[in-house]
């Protein structure tokens, strides 16, 4: 059967899709159509500011991320899926107050999530496919030139909340989004309301202001961009900035009320791993590239690789209390083979007054 099959009852169908995902272990799916015009004129003005600073894909897909269709071809709806990933983990603030402490985005702490998610997302196609035969379709987690957060919004998974992460009132934003292009003209859910009023507890905790006005990131300011997309040196007058968070960044959304809601997911991939959730410092610097490699295989960590991560770790501890273990780590690595990581323990070093 195709897509154009006549007399099909795509609202049932969709209902089905729904408990499909669901029982795939999705918290919420919804369903979109593939007209994004109406967030052309955003992303266009994004690009031109330079927000999306040394992430140079972003300029060059253009406008593909606001067409589905040209993304693939015949695509006319998008069904979109939510997981939560919230783990069992030490209390963020107690970390991120704790400067000899390393903290590390908690979507980070377990397995990296992309092969999990395009799994399930994958399976799910394939029990559509089951009940109605061959369709057009494609399966994207985080890895085209894809508007996920308006895509979400837009079939109801929640809004885009200030901070520019899609807000569910029954989920907070502890949760990764993926999404299925397809050629059904299954019925597209209603969008939900914003639920962020006057709230800007986002914009006043974020660390470096990188959230420059409601639903606006500079992305070059972002502390998730400085560590893991950035591949020079992390600017100077940022890094003070930066404190101990070593991997990503956490506050805007511990700082958001709806995260009170927020489930801990069940997931066994999104455990924590190697106690990532609470480690010190200079626990991690000590670590050399064949241990790297060991321990973060299998982690979203390991795309980033040992010199960039060895520079952020460089970082924090440059932000760390002055003690013998904090200057004898970063003295044991000032000779680095990286020249990029002799200029950040030289610059944690004099931090310290040496």
């Amino acid at each position: 059967m195709s897509a154009a099959e006549t007399g099909r009852d795509y609202t049932a169908l969709a209902r089905a899709i729904k408990v499909w995902g669901r029982e795939l272990g999705f918290q919420a799916v919804g369903i979109a159509d593939a007209d994004l015009g109406s967030a052309e004129a955003g992303l266009a003005h994004w690009l031109a500011a330079g927000f999306h600073g040394e992430m140079d894909y972003m300029a060059r897909h253009g406008m593909k991320r606001a067409r589905p269709a040209e993304l693939h071809p015949g695509t006319i709806r998008v069904i979109t899926v939510r997981m939560d990933y919230r783990p069992e983990a030490a209390e963020g603030w107690s970390v991120i107050h704790a400067p000899e402490k390393a903290y590390i985005a908690r979507y980070a702490t377990g397995r990296d999530y992309h092969k999990l998610l395009r799994s399930r997302l994958a399976q799910l196609a394939q029990r559509i496919e089951r009940e109605i035969g061959a369709f057009g379709h494609r399966v994207y987690t985080d890895s085209a030139p894809v508007l996920e957060v308006e895509l979400a919004a837009k079939s109801g998974l929640g809004w885009r909340g200030k901070h520019t992460l899609l807000l569910s009132r029954d989920a907070g934003s502890y949760f990764f989004l993926g999404e299925i292009y397809t050629d059904l003209p299954l019925p597209a859910d209603a969008p939900v309301k914003n639920h962020c009023g006057s709230c800007s507890k986002c914009l006043d905790i974020c660390p470096t202001g990188a959230i420059v006005a409601p639903y606006r990131v500079d992305a070059r300011r972002c502390i998730s961009y400085l560590t893991i997309e950035l591949k020079g040196p992390i600017p100077l007058e940022l890094r003070p900035l930066i404190g101990n968070r070593v991997y990503g960044c956490d506050d805007c959304q511990l700082a958001c009320p709806w995260n009170r809601y927020a489930q801990t997911s069940g997931e066994p991939d999104f455990r924590v791993r190697h106690g990532l959730d609470d480690v010190q410092l200079v626990e991690l610097f000590a670590w050399n590239e064949s241990r790297f490699r060991e321990r973060m295989a299998g982690s979203a960590i390991r795309r980033i690789g040992y010199e960039r991560w060895s520079r952020n770790l460089a970082v924090g501890l440059g932000n760390a209390p002055t003690g013998a273990d904090v200057v004898a780590a970063l003295q044991a690595r000032a000779e680095d083979p990286s020249a990029l990581v002799r200029e950040h323990v030289a610059w944690a070093l004099r931090r310290h007054g040496i």
